[in-house]
């Protein structure tokens, strides 16, 4: 509980924050997949939980569950921000704040795919 507490503190820190806007752009699952598809240095990011996951994922994906508090922030820490990252979790909710969250840590090319694996239309793997 008290990871989730820090993440959603950071979260909200970032939204209300008057730095820079999020440079996040939320795309179509056919336009997300074809730009990733197109994308040399990128990252398929899952924010979903590990349970979620497991149930089914977009080919390629890393998981990194949002709400895993500190230990979701240590991994995105840990990545390479010059890579363009393709997010999603179930409906583009946490997946959007994800982007955020990684906008103001100092990433740049970001993609939330609109509705979440929800809308994705694409196969899954398991």
């Amino acid at each position: 509980m008290h990871r989730f507490i820090v993440v959603l503190l950071m979260i909200t820190a970032c939204v209300s924050s008057p730095k820079k806007q999020t440079q996040m752009n939320e795309l179509a699952p056919d336009a997300w997949a074809e730009l990733q598809e197109q994308t040399l240095e990128s990252v398929i990011l899952d924010v979903r939980t590990e349970e979620e996951f497991e149930s089914g994922y977009i080919k390629g994906a890393l998981n990194m569950d949002i709400r895993g508090g500190a230990d979701f922030l240590a991994s995105i820490e840990s990545l390479d921000k010059s890579k363009s990252y393709f997010v999603y979790c179930r409906s583009g909710a946490r997946s959007g704040q994800a982007c955020q969250l990684m906008s103001q840590m100092g990433f740049s090319a970001l993609y939330n795919l609109d509705g979440g694996v929800l809308a994705w239309e694409g196969d899954l793997e398991e």
